[in-house]
């Protein structure tokens, strides 16, 4: 007897131990399992990122990290229809405090093999507080990570955005370092950018005045560190915020144009054809020409910009008033052959290697052996070539270097990298001397105090459908300083801009502002004596 109780006793503690863990797995380990289920079924409609992914960061003026990009825990509303017993009072009741049509919940509420419905993706704090303080059974509040960006449209095209993949359902980064770097940031790796988020945000606000100003297509900047090629600041007007990039109709806003798109730079490409010329040995700053005002080549007639002859000029002369004929006079004593490998060796018609998706070479392909002589001469000022803005500010950071190129990065852990010698330290300083000239002889770029190394460029744009040019013009100022010891670099450019035909009277006011600012957040010491 004593027996038999004992083992049944011990049956009926096994018996209710076995449900009291059957009912812990359901109520409890279940609902973990069903939970994680959910908020991966969440983030995977929703195009949230994994909550393990890596932070982005821009570093500061001390080289302190500033989050830029990081996951942050944000509110979602949601619905467990087979747990919802009475779906037309459920959808009433919720109705009342989440706006949306009663009907249209119902509908949700009825599916009862539904296990989640998302009903508000971007709740209020007060929507919420009402969720949680109603406890209506089925409806309930969750926290789930989203990619966030705290400096909204800052520095979008270089960040780039985390969005839905459509193969497995998953996300990943889209466009700039979250793309390129998306297999670091999914293993929880950081990545430190080189952007300084004050010198950013002066740099975008630059150009935003700029675009409103001026109008145009767009308006676009660089900072870069001459010596070392440390990216500072890059970006362009109008942008997109990437915490909202799905609300942004022109998707052609998610390129970064410094690096994705090339143009025809203009007469700011005179620096290279004379620091390619004076390092060749086929002229000097005091070399001489005698400028009618035109040349003829291959059936063409080549015009200075404002349609006049300058008689007998020097070659410092030429670059202050940036004559087309003077930079083909250049281009023709280099040779034709020569200058093509000049230009190559100043990087053109290549990719900088800069750490961002996507970017492109320029296009040299009219410079190709056996192409007639006109080719040469207009390239010699910045048309018939394609390149990027990234390219053009290259160059002239390597004549601002002593002709020694650096490559650009935006990864601190890249650090500076010496790509090679361009020109000789004298044929650079040559060509820096002629920038100063030409900046102290228009005065528009001058910051008493300081010596300017600087060159507009006014380029007419191509008409890709009946060849030549439209009426249309792009600007662009590249300028750096102090000259005598270049600490900053920075480019400027407008694209299209209404009523204003001249980089002079757009860009140029721009860079002297931004130039201030500069001079002011670095306490860069004046290296002249001003008047």
């Amino acid at each position: 007897m004593g027996s038999r109780f004992t083992l049944l006793a011990i049956g009926v503690v096994l018996s209710y131990g076995f449900l009291f863990f059957h009912l812990y797995q359901i109520q409890v380990l279940g609902n973990q399992e069903y939970k994680a289920v959910a908020e991966s079924q969440y983030a995977a409609s929703l195009g949230l990122p994994s909550a393990s992914r890596g932070s982005i960061y821009f570093t500061d003026l001390d080289g302190k990290r500033v989050p830029a990009a990081f996951n942050k825990d944000f509110p979602v509303i949601y619905a467990v229809p087979s747990v919802i017993q009475d779906p037309a009072a459920t959808a009433a009741q919720a109705s009342l405090i989440l706006g949306h049509p009663a009907q249209t919940l119902e509908n949700y509420f009825a599916k009862k093999s539904s296990q989640y419905v998302l009903l508000d993706k971007n709740p209020d704090a007060a929507t919420v507080a009402k969720v949680v303080a109603a406890k209506i059974k089925g409806i309930y509040t969750e926290f789930i990570p989203r990619r966030f960006y705290p400096f909204d449209s800052m520095a979008a095209q270089v960040l780039g955005f985390v969005g839905p993949n459509t193969d497995n359902n998953g996300v990943s980064g889209k466009y700039g370092v979250e793309k390129l770097y998306d297999e670091e940031l999914v293993r929880r790796t950081d990545v430190t950018l080189t952007i300084d988020p004050t010198i950013q945000a002066q740099g975008e606000h630059v150009v935003q005045k700029l675009l409103a100003k001026h109008g145009g297509r767009k308006a676009s900047m660089i900072v870069e560190d001459v010596r070392t090629g440390r990216i500072l600041a890059m970006g362009s007007a109008p942008a997109f915020d990437p915490n909202s990039y799905a609300s942004t109709t022109n998707i052609a806003r998610f390129l970064n144009p410094l690096i994705q798109e090339i143009y025809e730079p203009g007469s700011v490409m005179k620096i290279v054809t004379m620091a390619s010329a004076l390092d060749s040995g086929k002229i000097t700053p005091e070399t001489t020409y005698n400028d009618t005002g035109e040349l003829k080549l291959d059936g063409y007639t080549i015009h200075n910009w404002d349609l006049k002859a300058h008689g007998v000029v020097t070659m410092t002369e030429a670059i202050e008033g940036s004559l087309n004929t003077g930079a083909a006079f250049a281009q023709q004593r280099t040779g034709n052959a020569p200058f093509r490998g000049y230009l190559e060796k100043f990087g053109f018609g290549q990719k900088t290697g800069i750490e961002l998706p996507g970017e492109l070479a320029g296009d040299l392909r009219q410079l190709a052996q056996g192409k007639p002589q006109v080719n040469f001469a207009t390239a010699s000022f910045g048309q018939g070539i394609a390149i990027t803005p990234l390219e053009m500010l290259q160059s002239l950071a390597t004549v601002a270097n002593g002709g020694v190129m650096m490559k650009p990065y935006v990864d601190v852990a890249t650090g500076p990298e010496e790509v090679r010698r361009v020109v000789s330290a004298k044929a650079a300083g040559q060509a820096t001397q002629m920038m100063v000239a030409a900046v102290d002889n228009a005065r528009i770029a001058a910051i008493n105090g300081f010596s300017i190394a600087g060159k507009t460029g006014t380029a007419q744009v191509p008409n890709n459908v009946r060849g030549g040019y439209t009426n249309e013009v792009v600007h662009t100022f590249v300028g750096f300083l102090p000259a005598n010891d270049p600490k900053i670099i920075i480019l400027l450019k407008l694209d299209q801009p209404t009523g204003a035909p001249l980089a002079g009277t757009t860009v140029v006011p721009a860079f002297r502002e931004f130039a201030q600012f500069l001079i002011n957040y670095y306490h860069i010491a004046p290296d002249r004596i001003s008047n």
